[in-house]
């Protein structure tokens, strides 16, 4: 069975590097790693892929900046195999994870998002655990081994706080082809395409097995976009969103989740201390009004 690992880039060369080279380093050989490269302004990294003289490699850079969700939409297009990976461009598969994603795609053919145990690094590669992992762990089903959730159960879990890691996950190609990445989300658009899938029927088999490291550290985008407070406009517009369409389809405890939005709520409470002590008052505004409304 081929894998598909899709890998849209725009970021840190050597983080990139370190990241293809674990993919590389697979003891699962039966990949494809397609990468896009969103235009970074770096006239070495066409010739780096090239010199790396692997089959399995595909590399194309887009003429202009197409911005991380048109550039995971086209990563998408590119998919033809069953199943598929959005690897982060910063993040490292441990040699286990080709391994891992076909082995409980092959015992659970029912399953349609595979998350493997993640090990959280930060830009040294050191422990990088902070808040937002504790609450993820806060939040993660309980149990051990292998668990699979669906339906309502799994889009309420979700809702209360997204406990999963986006790169880490393996997919089955076909339903993300079928309801794809929205339009209009760049901030939560993993989740949004999680509960898409979710409301399609799609399932999700958790695992206690680590298979990748994530690399969280200050200069992401979602951080800095954090400590300014504008992802939270993006995510009550979402969290309205959703929490029509559960009541559309008769969730009602998931569309109660949707509008409370209590753990992005609480992550806006966590940051207004530190906007305050920077004198951010942008972030203030933003976190003080996403807390009340």
């Amino acid at each position: 069975m081929t894998v598909d690992v899709l890998f849209p880039y725009y970021g840190d060369v050597e983080l990139m590097k370190l990241a293809v080279r674990s993919v590389l380093r697979q003891t699962y050989t039966d990949f494809r790693l397609i990468v896009v490269d969103d235009g970074y302004p770096d006239e070495s990294i066409p010739g780096w892929f090239a010199s790396l003289d692997d089959p399995r490699i595909s590399y194309e850079r887009n003429e202009h900046n197409l911005g991380a969700n048109a550039n995971y939409r086209k990563c998408v297009d590119k998919a033809t195999n069953e199943l598929m990976v959005m690897m982060g461009a910063d993040d490292v598969m441990l040699p286990n994870y080709l391994d891992w994603l076909v082995s409980r795609a092959e015992e659970h053919p029912e399953v349609t998002i595979f998350q493997p145990g993640v090990v959280v690094i930060d830009q040294n590669g050191a422990s990088g655990r902070g808040l937002v992992d504790t609450l993820k762990d806060a939040y993660r089903p309980r149990g051990s081994g292998v668990r699979v959730l669906s339906g309502e159960t799994l889009a309420v879990s979700l809702l209360r706080g997204n406990w999963m890691y986006f790169p880490s996950l393996g997919w089955r190609a076909s339903m993300v082809r079928k309801t794809g990445f929205r339009q209009g989300y760049d901030v939560v658009q993993d989740l949004c395409l999680a509960l898409d899938v979710v409301m399609e029927g799609g399932s999700l088999l958790l695992d206690d097995e680590f298979a990748f490291m994530y690399r969280r550290f200050s200069g992401s985008d979602s951080s800095v976009r954090a400590l300014s407070g504008t992802r939270f406009g993006e995510e009550r517009r979402f969290f309205e969103a959703m929490g029509d369409e559960m009541a559309a389809l008769g969730w009602g405890r998931a569309a109660r989740a949707a509008r409370l939005h209590l753990s992005s709520r609480l992550h806006a409470g966590a940051l207004l201390p530190k906007a305050v002590l920077k004198g951010n008052r942008e972030g203030v505004r933003n976190f003080i009004d996403h807390l009340v409304r």
